[in-house]
């Protein structure tokens, strides 16, 4: 059966836009979504659909958590392979230990990315960023909080895709892998 994560932007930072996860997880089951499970308390989720698309998902949920939680809030949902893609992708090679520093921007439709193109103006050595086909890339070198280019990611300029950083990538991916075997 095919399977999907979803990313709530915004969710569960300071007192506004709370979504709990045991709640969102009903919700989806509610949905009609099965082997539903979440990852940390900022909106990732991980389900399964035999029909519909990652569009079609990512609405069902957008107006499932306004109309049951009262919480307007953005979902982007990526398919399984969509989310191999973008780890797979990945042009930034960094170690481990920078993996909170490596924020990686999903939009729900591709054509979304390259309009972000404009944060490179705002990137300063050691910082990278790479806009790809699936996802786009940012390496805050000095720290996420401290970066120009990653407040715009985080604002104004970022307000179509959300972010993770690249641990979450990964825990999510491994989740995802989890879950098919």
């Amino acid at each position: 059966m095919p399977q999907f994560v979803a990313l709530l932007r915004g969710v569960n930072v300071g007192k506004a836009k709370r979504v709990p996860m045991a709640e969102l997880r009903v919700l989806l089951a509610g949905l009609g979504y099965t082997n539903v499970t979440t990852l940390l308390n900022s909106g990732n989720a991980v389900f399964h659909s035999d029909q519909g698309t990652s569009v079609r998902h990512a609405a069902a949920i957008a107006s499932a958590i306004l109309e049951h939680l009262e919480v307007e809030v953005p979902v982007i949902v990526k398919s399984s392979a969509e989310l191999v893609a973008i780890v797979s992708e990945n042009p930034v090679r960094i170690e481990a230990s920078e993996h909170a520093r490596l924020l990686v921007a999903f939009a729900q439709v591709n054509t979304a990315l390259p309009s972000l193109a404009t944060i490179q103006s705002l990137v300063v050595a050691p910082e990278k960023f790479e806009v790809g086909k699936h996802a786009a890339y940012l390496l805050c070198v000095p720290g996420i909080l401290e970066s120009k280019a990653g407040a715009a990611l985080l604002g104004k300029v970022g307000s179509n895709v959300t972010t993770r950083n690249w641990a979450t990538v990964l825990k999510l991916e491994a989740l995802a892998s989890e879950r098919v075997a």
